[in-house]
């Protein structure tokens, strides 16, 4: 029988059983688990943070290789994966746009538009703080009901509905990352020396 996962109000019940090996194991599904209560505030917040400090680390790089190599700082920001793709300012800027869009749709704070005409490293890495910033900011009691709140949301001409929890699983979260990556991705092609630890940099 599977799992119950169920999601509770206010808080994820995150499943944790140990068991000591023995010739009559039972599967852990059928022992009574103990439960680690997890908000979704953290959850959700410093996973946003970790992840804008690791963009800021890969900026940081990006300009260090630079200034080593005697290239021009807009010869890397207008950088592009693939001619189709949109540059590296774009990454950093929806990256920020995408966090900012998760506080506005599923908290339904009132977030000011911030212009997206960064063109250098440091007004990139200003765009990266304020986003941390506007993070930092929150009241974890705004995160209260945000697993059966509903969000609407029009991709494409296509109306999806989740709930304020789905919206940040399936697509908020996913959407962060792929625009982190894809900035890791441009300078990496360019030759700049990332590891996977510099990916990880935030969280370290």
């Amino acid at each position: 029988m599977p799992p119950d996962l169920s999601i509770q109000p206010q808080a994820f019940q995150l499943h944790l059983q140990f068991h000591q090996p023995t010739s009559n194991f039972q599967s852990p599904f059928h022992c009574p688990p103990n439960f680690i209560m997890v908000s979704l505030y953290d959850i959700i917040v410093p996973t946003y943070i970790n992840g804008l400090k690791n963009l800021a680390h890969i900026v940081k790089k990006g300009e260090a290789w630079a200034k080593e190599n005697n290239v021009a700082e807009t010869d890397i920001t207008s950088l592009r994966l693939h001619p189709d793709m949109l540059p590296f300012t774009f990454q950093i800027q929806c990256a920020s746009n995408g966090a900012k869009n998760f506080v506005s749709r599923a908290l339904g704070e009132t977030v000011e538009s911030w212009a997206d005409d960064e063109t250098t490293f440091a007004e990139l890495q200003a765009r990266i703080a304020k986003t941390i910033a506007l993070f930092e900011s929150l009241d974890a009691s705004k995160f209260d009901g945000l697993e059966t709140k509903e969000v609407v949301m029009t991709i494409r001409g296509e109306e999806h509905k989740f709930t304020g929890l789905t919206f940040w699983l399936r697509f908020a979260q996913p959407n962060f990352f792929f625009h982190v990556t894809t900035a890791y991705d441009i300078l990496r092609n360019k030759g700049v020396p990332l590891g996977k630890l510099d990916y990880l940099r935030g969280g370290l």
